[in-house]
């Protein structure tokens, strides 16, 4: 008899009715990069008064200044998006999903991360904003009859919703929504993996079992306690808050990864129909609370709403 293994399949992402899904952010050039702009204008006025510049020379500085933000794409990234946004540089990550397309690492582009989730002040003012996404008014595709019910009112959070609280009971569809208002997106779940590596020193700390055994620590507690507010922790390696010990939080690619208890089960056509699978052990101890998280999301529907689920939002460099 074979050994039990928890598969995990990486599959493409559900898509979203209407404008819900999909929605990429482009990058915007720096209003002082671009020809023409207030940084040419300015130095420009500047060598008529002193006669001293000259527009070759302009030229040359404007390049200069073009060829530094290229080369420090965050920075432009992270001044427009205010300190909500932490800029992470990317690179080649390994997985703990070892599904058949990470085997050698998965290759995570430079990106923001918003340094804490998303609070409930946050939220209420978007859907005062955006009246189709209070909870009288969704439609019920995008979000199930749960949605935002421990705030006192579709517009008023009331004592179980306090203001620097995260925000919970929100849908996929709502959540991305809120991150499309503010020109952002949900991260992948590579992204949200990627930063979440780091403790507050190590941009790696996945193989210390001390830090191992203070996330599984955070599963064992009681899911009955008021959430505390957004932002007590300390800040890990990458500058980004509360990715352990505080919420579940919803990736833009939650759908992506099917897991199978069993990977005994795979001549099942319902459970195992798409391609890309790999098998996870669940004798693996280090990767029990991924493999919880994991098994935690791809559980849900986009209308799905928990107690324990927020999320936060990302923006992309390029």
């Amino acid at each position: 008899m074979r050994p039990a293994t928890t598969t995990v399949a990486r599959v493409r992402p559900k898509a979203a009715p209407g404008s819900a899904s999909g929605h990429k952010i482009e990058p915007r050039t720096p209003p002082f990069a671009a020809r023409g702009g207030a940084f040419d204008r300015a130095t420009e006025r500047s060598a008529s008064r002193r006669g001293a510049l000259r527009l070759p020379g302009l030229r040359q500085l404007r390049k200069v200044f073009a060829a530094l933000l290229l080369a420090l794409p965050l920075a432009g990234l992270a001044g427009d998006a205010g300190p909500r946004y932490v800029g992470l540089p990317g690179g080649t990550f390994v997985s703990a999903l070892q599904y058949e397309d990470a085997k050698t690492g998965v290759r995570v582009a430079p990106f923001a991360l918003m340094r804490k989730p998303v609070t409930n002040a946050d939220f209420l003012a978007f859907v005062r904003a955006h009246p189709q996404w209070q909870r009288d008014r969704v439609a019920g595709v995008l979000a199930e009859p749960r949605y935002l019910s421990h705030w006192a009112s579709p517009t008023a959070l009331g004592p179980q919703a306090l203001p620097q609280q995260p925000v919970v009971w929100v849908s996929w569809f709502a959540a991305n929504a809120y991150c499309e208002s503010i020109d952002a997106r949900l991260p992948t779940w590579s992204e949200w993996e990627y930063a979440a590596a780091a403790d507050e020193t190590r941009k790696d700390a996945r193989k210390d079992p001390a830090w191992r055994e203070r996330i599984l620590a955070w599963y064992a507690r009681p899911s009955n306690e008021a959430l505390p507010r957004a932002g007590l922790q300390a800040a890990n390696a990458w500058g980004v808050q509360d990715l352990h010990g505080l919420v579940w939080e919803w990736t833009d690619d939650y759908s992506s990864l099917l897991v199978s208890g069993d990977n005994r089960d795979q001549g099942d056509p319902d459970r195992m129909k798409f391609c890309g699978a790999g098998a996870l052990s669940m004798q693996d101890r280090e990767n029990y609370a991924v493999l919880m998280r994991v098994a935690m999301l791809s559980s849900l529907e986009g209308a799905d709403a928990t107690a324990n689920l927020g999320f936060r939002c990302a923006r992309s460099a390029r």
